[in-house]
């Protein structure tokens, strides 16, 4: 299995601490955010390879973190070769060409350089291992439904297969949001592909990909416990600070 962290973003709105700094690389606890992703995976044997997906404006502040991280699992960084928010590919493009870069074809386990979360990937692996071949993603549910509109909110079955998806809804219908975190098998990779040929306009939300793609083939959420943190502005950035003081 690969693991691929998405930090290919520009994060404006943590402007301006991103302006000339990748958001995965902000510290929490006099740590990069990345780093915390980086031991998640370090506890999946599975994993033989972690790459990182980032954009020419930051691949070389990410060369010079790769020199410090601290893992017995290789990395391998990848440059979107994008310079600006404006021509930036988006979660789902940067999936495409990573497998398209790299010839990716393993299982691939997928997770946005922003996220920071407690719950064990090793009940994630296995849960997707039981629903082999399908796609599997990850889920939190938050406190407040009225908070899921910025997110990505699944509807669930009894048996764990995702039955509605939509991405940032005005009225959520639940409190159960995607995270950002997602196991491909090998036999769905190519769909990625086909997502990107099918799509009439750019995506930047990999919501859009998840509500096309359960028409598809079948899709499994798994519930995360613990804390979550989508870095995704400065409010969100200093509760997770606050968290981790």
């Amino acid at each position: 299995m690969k693991a691929l962290i998405l930090a290919a973003g520009y994060a404006t709105r943590l402007y301006p601490l991103t302006k000339e700094y990748p958001k995965p690389l902000l510290e929490v606890k006099g740590r990069p955010i990345i780093n915390y992703i980086v031991d998640q995976l370090e506890s999946v044997s599975d994993i033989d390879e972690i790459y990182v997906v980032t954009n020419n404006k930051f691949i070389g502040v990410f060369r010079k973190w790769a020199k410090t991280i601290k893992t017995p699992k290789k990395i391998t960084l990848i440059n979107d070769l994008t310079k600006n928010n404006q021509d930036r590919l988006g979660s789902i493009g940067d999936i495409d060409f990573a497998i398209t870069r790299k010839k990716i074809k393993d299982d691939l386990l997928v997770v946005g350089g922003d996220n920071l979360f407690d719950g064990r990937l090793k009940d994630f692996l296995s849960f997707a291992k039981r629903n082999s071949p399908a796609v599997n993603i990850g889920l939190y549910r938050l406190k407040q439904k009225k908070d899921a509109s910025r997110y990505g909110v699944a509807g669930l079955d009894v048996h764990k297969k995702v039955t509605s998806f939509k991405e940032k809804p005005r009225h959520p219908q639940s409190a159960l949001v995607a995270m950002c975190l997602y196991i491909i098998p090998r036999t769905c990779l190519k769909l990625v592909r086909e997502y990107m040929r099918d799509r009439k306009n750019k995506i930047d939300a990999a919501g859009g990909y998840i509500a096309w793609l359960k028409d598809r083939t079948d899709v499994y959420g798994y519930v995360f416990d613990g804390f979550w943190f989508d870095i995704g502005d400065h409010k969100y950035l200093n509760a997770a600070k606050e968290k981790f003081a």
